[in-house]
């Protein structure tokens, strides 16, 4: 039972500090190819980090990936039109 609440624990941790990363990147981002871009890298890497805790690292870096291009892509878009719309 405490293996499973201290791999419960390095999870959430890792997912956490990956989350932050992303959206730390993210937010630096012009555009939504830019956002996605490191977005996904970035997701990549987490996933790869909590897959392989959960015994599946290249699903996790997949499903990171995805997740995190997605996310970045938003992020970077909408960084563009608020950039756009204080320039007019």
């Amino acid at each position: 039972m405490n293996k499973q609440l201290n791999r419960s624990v390095t999870i959430n941790r890792v997912l956490g500090v990956g989350l932050t990363a992303c959206a730390l990147a993210a937010g630096g981002c012009n555009n939504a190819g830019e956002g996605a871009l490191s977005g996904a890298a970035i997701g990549a890497l987490g996933g790869l980090a909590i897959g392989s805790l959960t015994g599946s690292a290249g699903a996790g870096a997949a499903i990171g990936a995805v997740s995190g291009a997605v996310g970045g892509a938003v992020i970077g878009d909408q960084n563009e039109r608020n950039a756009q719309r204080n320039r007019d």
